[in-house]
């Protein structure tokens, strides 16, 4: 995506956000003008980066945990077909489960602290990092398995030269997906009990009437995550081109 593409579509979403604030009349504290949030965010940009910096924090440490904990489960399941059936099926149970729903559990498990946030961020990237990772480990090129296999190679030694290397690309995807899940777990369980971030920020300010405040911690988290994506997506294009030097090196 270009970054001139980037500052028009801003451009014209702040024009159609004015425009819907001028046609509808509708008062400050219930659809500020961008100018009301960007000023508001303005006086408070201390506030709203002290709160952005305790949020980025539980969004990286789950992130971190939640792709190790990924990328173990999907190369257990993928060097295991008895694995593969006792944990493909618990995986899948637990999207069944609504992580909102999980919150306020692991609150009162673990309190308001960052715990809490850090184990709901691991649990809504962990099936996406896990699944993706997986489906990259087992369309590996078969001609390559044969390869190996013939010249005698063991399965742990075709895992790791070959399988991991290989679907280190599916695992780039995942990671995207996991970059913009992440910040979503940690603010819900900022949501339901914390003295810190900027979901607990959001919900101050809108209990205060301060909603220009609330739409300004809004966007920094929007940026927040927008930022986290950027890095991963640079993270997975060299992830890429390792895979693809990888393939290269194997092949006779």
């Amino acid at each position: 995506m270009k970054r001139l593409d980037v500052l028009w579509a801003m451009i014209l979403g702040l024009a159609l956000w004015q425009t819907i604030v001028w046609i509808t009349q509708a008062p400050h504290f219930i659809l500020p003008s961008p100018w009301r949030v960007a000023q508001a965010g303005f006086d408070s940009r201390a506030l709203i980066l002290e709160h952005a910096s305790v949020t980025a924090l539980e969004v990286l440490l789950g992130l971190i945990l939640g792709t190790v904990l990924g990328v173990v489960t999907a190369i257990q399941m993928a060097a295991s077909p008895m694995m593969q059936r006792l944990i493909l099926p618990i995986l899948v149970f637990t999207q069944a489960v609504p992580v909102f729903a999980l919150a306020p559990v692991l609150t009162l498990w673990f309190g308001y602290g960052i715990s809490s946030k850090i184990i709901m961020a691991v649990l809504i990237i962990y099936f996406p990092v896990t699944s993706a990772f997986f489906d990259g480990l087992k369309r590996v090129d078969p001609a390559l398995m044969d390869l190996a296999r013939t010249m005698g190679g063991t399965r742990p030694q075709i895992m790791r030269r070959i399988q991991i290397p290989q679907a280190l690309p599916a695992l780039g995807s995942g990671l995207r997906l996991a970059a913009v899940y992440a910040p979503i777990g940690a603010v819900i369980g900022e949501w339901v009990g914390a003295s810190q971030g900027l979901g607990y920020l959001m919900l101050l300010a809108n209990g205060r009437a301060k909603i220009d405040l609330m739409f300004a911690s809004l966007i920094a988290l929007a940026i927040l995550t927008v930022l986290l994506h950027k890095a991963i997506s640079v993270m997975a294009e060299r992830l890429d081109v390792f895979a693809a030097g990888s393939a290269q090196s194997v092949k006779p």
